[in-house]
C-alpha cells in the first residue's frame, strides 16, 4: 500500500524556511515511510493527542496518519525544541 502525502499551509512555511540538505532528508524520510508497509513502525504516538511524531535528526515531523484514507498529514515541521508548541 502507498499512502498519499498531504502538507498543511504551516507546515509547508516551516519546510520552505529549512536548509537544503535537511529538507531533502524530511523528504525522503517521508517517501520511505509512504511506501512502507506498515508506516507507523516509523513514527511515535504522541501522549494526549491523535498525532505522531517522526524524527529526522533534529527535527520533528507531526504527522496524522489516516489509516482507512492511505493518507499521511502532515501538520508541523521544525527543530525538536520548538516544534512541540502549542500543539
Amino acid at each position: 500500500m502507498v499512502y498519499d502525502i498531504l502538507i498543511t499551509e504551516d507546515a509547508k512555511k516551516s519546510f520552505s524556511k529549512l536548509a537544503k540538505p535537511v529538507q531533502q532528508r524530511i523528504y525522503n524520510k517521508l517517501k520511505e515511510m509512504s511506501t512502507s508497509k506498515d508506516p507507523f513502525a516509523y513514527a511515535k504516538r504522541l501522549k494526549g493527542v491523535e498525532l505522531f511524531s517522526l524524527r529526522v535528526g533534529g527535527y520533528r515531523v507531526i504527522l496524522d496518519i489516516k489509516r482507512m484514507e492511505l493518507i499521511i498529514l502532515v501538520i508541523r515541521v521544525g527543530p525538536r525544541k520548538n516544534v512541540y508548541d502549542k500543539i
